[in-house]
């Protein structure tokens, strides 16, 4: 048996209809920048995520970006941002000009430790960004009452969380503004590049319009330096399909997580947890072992892809030199870099599928060679 880490063919098969129909309603409208599907989605998206407001833009790197910039953060500020992450998350606070600060995660979550934000707040700290990595969100209420003490900008980078809740409140509506990307692997992911800002606040939310579009209210009228970053018609038109079935689609990955995790049974592989205060919907299903390496080969070679997310920790990417950080200077994010592999989940495996990975984790013994 051969099983993809991701097969959107399967995924996508079932709104082939829907899609073509949706594509077809965008080409006939002679509209295809800024339009009524992207006002739509916007209404729609916010309404599920629970905020006032929604600002579709190019992508995730750039919705975190605009929100950055919309808040006036840049040059000679600092932005808490967690170690391990995609490097998405980071690349948004030097877009903006600003000084990434990297806080270690909880171990248990793979989310940034509340208990270790505050020790890095210095004088020139403008904001935190809380990642909801793999599908759970970060400990909130924490790092909301650390932004109340002082004076912070909570963001959250909600890339992978789409759906997710904490507390009973969906990603996207725990800070201050969020940022969402829409690529195509995603639990809500359009045909191509795509992303969102949701925001109750309507002066982040006035700004982030202007700025994805060259600064601008209205035409050759531009009151900031902008970006060109607007979510075009068709994968707006696209998005409005995937989001009827996204809350179905979450609750299959969490059919499969649970399968995971009630069967697994191996010693040698550690299996994720969701904090009781989560609705996870599983982005991810990352396992850990001290053998990783070996663990992905002898998969591979019995039909099963995988993925390492991320085999290099921020401090450790020539990108990122000049934060002056070395090897051992944040060793929970390296140990995880070290020890993390991705297996399949996506809606639609079956049971038969599912099996026979379990099957084969059960039946590792953890040899380098295998």
């Amino acid at each position: 048996m051969r099983i993809p880490f991701l097969d959107l063919g399967r995924v996508n098969e079932e709104i082939r209809d829907e899609v073509m129909e949706a594509f077809r309603r965008v080409f006939d409208s002679k509209w295809y920048i800024l339009g009524e599907e992207v006002e739509r989605f916007e209404y729609e998206f916010a309404k599920y995520c629970g905020v006032k407001y929604c600002i579709g833009v190019g992508n995730g790197l750039d919705a975190l970006t605009l929100i950055l910039k919309g808040y006036g953060i840049g040059q000679g500020d600092e932005v808490i941002v967690p170690s391990n992450t995609y490097i998405a998350t980071v690349l948004a606070v030097s877009y903006a000009g600003a000084r990434p600060v990297l806080v270690e995660p909880d171990p248990e979550t793979y989310n940034i430790d509340p208990k270790l934000v505050e020790e890095k707040i210095s004088e020139r700290t403008k904001a935190v960004i809380a990642v909801h990595l793999y599908g759970q969100t970060a400990d909130m209420d924490s790092i909301r009452r650390i932004g109340e003490k002082y004076g912070l900008k909570i963001i959250e980078d909600a890339a992978q969380a789409h759906g997710a809740e904490y507390k009973g409140r969906k990603a996207g509506s725990l800070g201050d503004a969020a940022g969402f990307s829409f690529y195509p692997s995603k639990n809500l992911g359009a045909l191509g590049d795509a992303g969102a800002v949701t925001t109750d606040d309507e002066e982040l939310a006035l700004k982030v319009r202007a700025l994805r579009n060259y600064g601008s209210h209205r035409k050759y009228y531009n009151m900031y330096k902008g970006h060109n970053s607007r979510l075009d018609e068709i994968q707006a038109a696209f998005l409005r399909v995937k989001l009827k079935y996204l809350d179905r689609w979450n609750e299959d990955r969490r059919r499969i997580a649970r399968y995971y995790l009630e069967h697994v049974n191996n010693l040698r592989i550690i299996l994720p947890k969701e904090a009781q205060y989560n609705r996870h919907v599983w982005h991810l299903f990352v396992i850990r072992s001290g053998n990783r390496n070996g663990l992905q080969r002898y998969l591979e070679g019995k039909g099963v892809s995988t993925l390492i997310h991320y085999p290099i920790p921020i401090h450790l990417q020539p990108a990122y030199e000049d934060l002056g950080l070395r090897k051992g200077d944040l060793p929970i994010a390296e140990r995880i870099s070290e020890e993390v592999l991705s297996l399949p989940i996506w809606p639609g495996m079956s049971t038969d599928e599912l099996e026979y990975i379990v099957v084969l984790l059960n039946s590792w013994e953890g040899l380098e060679n295998e």
